[in-house]
């Protein structure tokens, strides 16, 4: 198993039907720089990660929830874990830029193992994103 000092970045390509309202949800509002492109998709930088926006016809919807510390959490989803500066960094803006979230920016699991900061919401093609920080990022895996 990679240690976390050995993390290496991600890619993730994910369904959009709307291209330039992922460029501005990508790009203007979450502050992804934009890579390559093409008529059919976008690379974004994603704090070091490639995500690729890819247009198709018909996005299917979300597949369902599962119960989280009192919460429906979006199944599926992805994000990144940012330090907690970052994180709050990226909740005020999109708060200034009134985004709607699933679940509000709060503390899950306080007090307990795994406490940590973490939001949901969606992107425009309904695609649903967790951005999440650890104070003790000794705590990301804990049982």
């Amino acid at each position: 198993m990679q240690g976390m000092t050995e993390l290496a970045p991600f890619h993730i390509a994910f369904p959009v039907d709307d291209l330039d309202a992922a460029r501005h949800f990508y790009g203007t509002i979450l502050g992804c720089p934009e890579g390559r492109s093409d008529a059919d998709w976008i690379d974004f930088n994603l704090y070091g990660h490639q995500i690729v926006a890819h247009r198709v016809a018909r996005r299917e919807a979300a597949a369902g929830h599962n119960p989280v510390d009192g919460h429906a959490v979006p199944v599926p989803h992805f994000g990144v874990v940012l330090p907690p500066a970052k994180w709050q960094a990226l909740a005020d803006r999109l708060i200034a830029h009134d985004m709607t979230f699933v679940i509000e920016p709060h503390t899950r699991f306080a007090g307990q193992p795994g406490e940590q900061s973490t939001m949901f919401f969606l992107d425009p093609a309904g695609n649903a994103l967790e951005f999440k920080a650890f104070e003790d990022m000794g705590q990301l895996f804990a049982t």
